[in-house]
């Protein structure tokens, strides 16, 4: 499904209201994960963060989680806004099996202009007034310290009279043409500075290369999860579609993707895909976000008896 739809909206921190243009696209996802056991578990205890947020860019519609063996599952808010889901399994088992199905639409929405175009300096001054709701997007996270190899990249692509919105394209341009996309080179505990030196990594790299330059650059970032429609999936249900515009090649793992929101002077948090070089648009499905990867992983949890032998992971993301 694509349309185009207006809708207005007003910056909060005073200032004029305007409209905008939305793309819209309906998504159908399963995501299917599966941990065979070694032997036979007696326990396991789950939590899992694999539902849509439902914000200006995206609405979800609906959802259901099913697991096997079957369990009561609990649901709850964390401290970042993502809805999470727990469960126990308490009888024996030899494997465990979450299945989740969502549909989403989703919108592209520009952000306002004028929020692109106070100079670093300026953006620093407003940030500094909200700097305790903005704290955690600030600092260094577990798994985005700011190093001093970091901190030159800041001083290069952010300097105080550069205007905002044109210092996050040059910086998003550079990552992407000195940065090889090599799924395979990196794992989840690769740090941020053998990334620098390889020059090689998968979306999350890049992601968290992103967030800590800016962080650096006193300029607020949070770290995204969800999924992307990448060119297979686009390939597979795009024929015989009508567009209203051209729609570019995405790149990404099916499973998941990362990418970047940096938080502009006015409130507005901007999706930044470093991965692809654009703004995350409607092709992107957020599911939540944190200071890191830690504080968003799509599922963790601890079993009793036995060790994991084998991880499934398979999504199916199709256009309606």
């Amino acid at each position: 499904m694509l349309g185009v739809q207006y809708q207005r909206f007003r910056l909060p921190a005073g200032g004029g209201a305007f409209f905008i243009s939305i793309f819209a696209m309906r998504f159908r996802i399963r995501h299917l994960t599966r941990y065979r056991y070694a032997g036979t578990a007696s326990e396991s205890f789950m939590e899992a963060r694999l539902t849509p947020v439902s914000d200006e860019r995206q609405k979800l519609l609906t959802r259901r989680l099913a697991t096997s063996p079957t369990c009561s599952i609990h649901a709850y808010t964390d401290y970042f806004g993502n809805a999470v889901e727990t469960f126990s399994i308490v009888q024996r088992h030899r494997e465990l099996t979450l299945e989740s199905h969502t549909e989403v639409e989703t919108f592209f929405l520009e952000p306002p202009a004028v929020a692109l175009d106070f100079n670093v300096s300026d953006a620093r001054q407003i940030h500094h007034a909200g700097r305790l709701q903005l704290f955690e997007f600030l600092r260094p996270s577990p798994a985005i310290p700011l190093s001093a190899p970091v901190q030159a990249l800041a001083r290069q692509f952010f300097r105080p009279r550069d205007v905002l919105g044109e210092s996050l394209q040059r910086f998003l341009a550079w990552l992407h043409e000195n940065f090889r996309y090599a799924p395979g080179t990196t794992t989840i505990d690769t740090p941020i500075a053998s990334v620098l030196k390889t020059r090689a990594g998968v979306c999350q790299d890049f992601a968290q290369i992103m967030i800590a330059v800016l962080r650096s650059a006193e300029i607020p970032a949070r770290y995204v999860t969800g999924y992307i429609e990448t060119e297979s999936q686009r390939q597979a249900t795009e024929n015989g579609v009508a567009h209203a515009r051209r729609t570019p090649r995405l790149i990404g793992a099916s499973e998941s993707h990362a990418w970047a929101e940096v938080y502009l002077p006015g409130g507005f948090w901007h999706p930044l895909d470093p991965t692809n070089n654009c703004v995350a648009g409607e092709r992107h499905v957020k599911i939540g976000c944190g200071r890191d990867y830690h504080d968003c992983t799509p599922t963790r949890g601890v079993f009793k008896g036995t060790r994991t032998d084998k991880l499934d992971i398979a999504v199916a993301m199709q256009r309606l």
